[in-house]
């Protein structure tokens, strides 16, 4: 349907994977497998699911995937609202991704 490259929303969550990355690297090592872990998962399928929907035939396919898409961004949010709270992410850095 779509090259999934082309779409501004897809290159913004490409580029979202990157600053939450760069967010989470110096989360303390007990929550790797915690909540770093979570949000890194929910970040990349924001851009995934984009990008799955972009290759689907029908237009109604790829606003399922969107809808996806944006259930793992409120679940991104969550988790770096979580991370904040507890201090351990930057407060400055969080605001930044939260921007983006």
């Amino acid at each position: 349907m779509n090259n999934f490259r082309d779409l501004q929303v897809w290159q913004k969550a490409v580029n979202l994977v990157t600053h939450v990355y760069q967010l989470t690297e110096n989360v303390p090592k007990t929550e790797q497998y915690g909540l770093t872990n979570k949000i890194r998962r929910s970040v990349i399928s924001i851009s995934s699911n984009i990008a799955e929907g972009a290759g689907r035939k029908s237009k109604k396919g790829f606003k399922q995937f969107l809808y996806i898409s944006t259930g793992s961004c409120y679940e991104l949010e969550t988790q770096l609202t979580i991370s904040q709270n507890l201090n351990l992410v930057d407060e400055s850095e969080y605001e930044a991704v939260k921007r983006n």
